[in-house]
């Protein structure tokens, strides 16, 4: 963008606005099954809408300046920790935070030259994140690849010396199942371990779904052994996007995920997040949206939810060549092909074609490719359309066949010495076997794509991955 000369007006930048946002998926309605989360209840939205509008300049930096945002951040916490085992919480910005800050606080705590934390191959990359950034190994342990669930003998193998953390999740986002929290706690505990549960999915939904009938196993801070939880309130709990809390069992621990400098002639530096200047905005919002559903609510939603999950599971099993994998503990469902009947990489871009959102995902450890859906209060009203748009879909793309990539492709692209390409000769390359990510090409289909990055480990798949950002940036 060149920056104008003059200044424009409200009317003409949000004209503009909506002109961007002509090709984006539509957050509101259901159809896109990640990412997003609705209520279907548009006063609640505009209510959080009103307060994080209210709250946009108020810095969080500073408590002693701000006083609204300590009070807030007050209610929202206790709201958490009172439907979630007590403890003593920090509101963040998302998983990620949450989870960067139990690790910190975990590292910090233990004191090992050499930190390794326990994580199952379900959990999410968050904490492959916070192991980066924070100079943690990861130690990985596989999960039964019958249930998904993660087994608390394998992680008791896992454990060594500088073990400083280990993982469970409640539930796991790719199968929506829920670890065995209390046995993984329990191995921690035993060898003086913390172990961090990640409801950042879960956290705001299982409660409500225990409430509505549904059979939920303990996952939270009254758990014995489990020393920290991370629960989003952008997920489940509707509120918008950069709301999350990570609690800790014990004050101590939840001081150790602070941040404090004094090494400098400036003002004072005491941070409870790894951000410092941020927006109240999404404080507000959560509060907000606590507030405006309230109990009842979040428990008309979990009914919503829980039928509806229960629809799909159960239509999907009706689909020829589609079968559900495991047997999901809350509102995430994947599926897989049967046999390879259906290419589900062809069959996303079929749904994308007729409107729909479903989330790819791709083989690893065992776990064929799959497709997710995260199933919203929204669902319940739709699911019958969903799972008409799946079944065309899924024999759209049986008719269509599985995607056939040149021959060498896969082997090339292994070969590729990526660091030596700049970002042009990579889009060329991309759009010489069909996905043309340059500007003002439209949106390419993806099955291409992710057979590709399917058919490559880990490493070179992320290493790909950071190239498609870059371009579609650059």
């Amino acid at each position: 963008m060149n920056l104008p000369v003059t200044g424009s007006t409200a009317e003409e930048l949000l004209a503009e606005v909506a002109r961007l946002k002509e090709h984006d998926l539509p957050v509101r309605g259901g159809q896109v099954t990640a990412y997003v989360y609705d209520t279907g209840r548009l006063e609640v939205h505009e209510a959080a809408t009103r307060a994080y509008v209210e709250m946009l300049e108020v810095n969080s930096l500073d408590p002693t300046a701000f006083p609204s945002v300590v009070e807030m951040e007050r209610q929202v916490v206790g709201a958490v920790a009172d439907l979630l085992g007590g403890g003593h919480g920090i509101f963040t910005s998302g998983g990620t935070e949450s989870v960067m800050l139990a690790v910190k606080a975990a590292r910090d705590l233990a004191g090992r030259e050499r930190p390794e934390m326990v994580v199952p191959v379900t959990a999410h990359p968050a904490f492959h994140k916070a192991a980066h950034y924070l100079g943690v190994r990861v130690r990985p342990v596989p999960v039964d690849l019958g249930t998904y669930r993660a087994r608390a003998a394998d992680v008791e193998a896992a454990l060594t010396a500088d073990t400083v953390l280990v993982v469970a999740s409640a539930p796991s986002y790719p199968q929506g199942v829920i670890d065995p929290v209390a046995e993984i706690a329990a191995v921690a505990a035993a060898a003086g371990v913390p172990c961090h549960v990640d409801a950042c999915v879960g956290g705001w939904l299982l409660p409500w779904l225990r409430e509505a009938g549904a059979r939920v196993p303990p996952f939270d801070l009254s758990v014995p052994g489990v020393t920290s939880l991370s629960c989003d309130l952008h997920k489940f709990g509707y509120a918008p996007k950069g709301a999350s809390v990570v609690l800790f069992a014990d004050p101590a621990m939840r001081r150790a995920a602070y941040f404090a400098s004094a090494a400098w002639p400036g003002y004072t530096v005491i941070n409870a997040t790894v951000q410092s200047s941020r927006s109240a905005g999404p404080l507000a919002g959560a509060w907000a949206t606590l507030r405006a559903l309230g109990r009842e609510g979040y428990l008309e939603l979990g009914r919503a939810t829980l039928e509806a999950a229960a629809a799909l599971r159960e239509g999907i099993a009706r689909v020829p060549g589609l079968r559900v994998l495991g047997e999901p503990d809350s509102a995430l469902v994947s599926f897989a092909s049967v046999g390879g009947e259906v290419d589900v990489f062809v069959l996303a871009d079929e749904a994308r074609a007729r409107g729909w959102f479903l989330q790819p995902q791709l083989s690893y450890a065992g776990i064929p490719a799959n497709l997710h859906v995260t199933v919203t209060g929204v669902t319940r009203a739709g699911v019958e359309a969903m799972l008409k748009v799946i079944a065309e879909s899924a024999e759209a793309a049986r008719l269509r066949g599985p995607v056939v990539l040149p021959e060498g492709l896969v082997e090339l692209v292994a070969g590729l010495d990526l660091a030596a390409l700049d970002d042009a000769t990579f889009a060329e390359l991309a759009a010489s076997v069909g996905v043309d990510l340059r500007p003002g090409r439209g949106q390419p289909e993806m099955a291409v794509v992710n057979t590709v990055l399917d058919a490559l480990p880990a490493a070179q798949r992320e290493a790909v991955l950071v190239r498609f950002l870059s371009v579609l940036y650059g």
